[in-house]
């Protein structure tokens, strides 16, 4: 997480659907924003949750009366991938429907939040030619919206990890914000280096010692804002090859397999291993003080379905900019 000196979003509430984790509360919250409201239908992430935040998110999102959600400011919702049961017909709402985010459509109409923000995987930007983000967009500029998206990486905003995701911001059209600017991106300045625990607070078991690892001769004393790769375990599948600490994080990943599974491996001391949940947990912004799963199976896929906090942070004072100096109607 960043540090924010100017809390431009105080006195806003929102709410956080597909909460996860709760990254999108760590952002909104470190602008001075209130969360009213939560949701999220996997049980170990809610426990977690409810650690951290003292709220235990409703379930089951498909089985919510939008009318009972308490009216908010800014809906956050970081909700999952799917296929529109479309053939280029895009017509907006009525083909969102059978969708998760036809639920978060429906609490918008009713809702009518000023600002509505969305995060999805990089794919979503292309999937089904185009098709499947532009219902996303045809439905919320039917429901009175302004339609903003664009696909950024978590390196260029000073967190070394390749992770891509698509960010969608909407505005309601009364509020006249047409000319919305994502965060500009800056020079890299940390490594996977940074981000590490102390040898002694390590599990053994995240080293791996096997015959068949094998190396690239690779020198491992430059820096760089991409991943470097010194050598593989096995074939170098998925979760098979090993990088430098001294470059960036390959995506953190919710699933796959290999020795390395989820994060990847890195040579540490002269040593490999995968990275402990804990980093994982820096490499996505959240802070030490963050409570996490002490199952580290559920840690590591948690984390690897988690949003970026930093990311999310910039782009939460672009939306503040965007709102400093307007009169907002309710």
């Amino acid at each position: 997480m960043i540090e924010i000196k100017k809390k431009s979003l105080e006195g806003m509430t929102f709410i956080d659907l597909f909460a996860g984790l709760g990254g999108f509360r760590l952002a909104l919250e470190s602008m001075g924003a209130k969360c009213i409201y939560s949701n999220e239908w996997d049980v170990p992430a809610q426990k977690v949750y409810a650690d951290n935040f003292g709220d235990t998110p409703e379930g089951d999102i498909t089985q919510v009366d939008e009318n009972n959600i308490p009216d908010h400011d800014i809906l956050c919702a970081g909700f999952p991938c799917q296929a529109f049961s479309i053939s280029g017909k895009q017509r907006g709402f009525e083909d969102s429907r059978g969708t998760l985010f036809f639920d978060v459509a429906r609490i918008v109409k009713v809702k009518k939040p000023k600002v509505v923000f969305m995060e999805n995987v990089k794919n979503f930007a292309t999937h089904d030619d185009g098709k499947t983000l532009a219902v996303v967009k045809g439905t919320m500029q039917e429901l009175g919206y302004t339609f903003h998206q664009k696909v950024l990486n978590a390196v260029d905003y000073g967190v070394p990890q390749k992770r891509e995701r698509i960010y969608m911001v909407c505005f309601r059209k009364d509020l006249k914000i047409e000319d919305f600017q994502y965060p500009k991106p800056f020079e890299l300045t940390h490594h996977v280096e940074d981000y590490l625990l102390e040898e002694e607070e390590l599990v053994k078991d995240l080293y791996i010692d096997r015959p068949d690892t094998y190396f690239n001769g690779v020198q491992d004393n430059q820096y760089s804002n991409k991943s470097i790769r010194l050598g593989i375990v096995n074939k170098g599948g998925q979760g098979e090859r090993i990088y430098s600490t001294k470059g960036i994080a390959i995506t953190l990943s919710a699933y796959g397999g290999g020795i390395f599974a989820k994060t990847g491996g890195y040579l540490i001391h002269g040593r490999t291993r995968k990275l402990h949940p804990r980093e994982c947990a820096r490499i996505m912004g959240y802070p030490d003080s963050y409570k996490i799963c002490p199952n580290p199976n559920q840690a590591y896929k948690q984390f690897g379905n988690s949003v970026v906090i930093d990311v999310l942070q910039y782009i939460a004072i672009a939306i503040g900019e965007a709102l400093e100096g307007k009169n907002i109607p309710r």
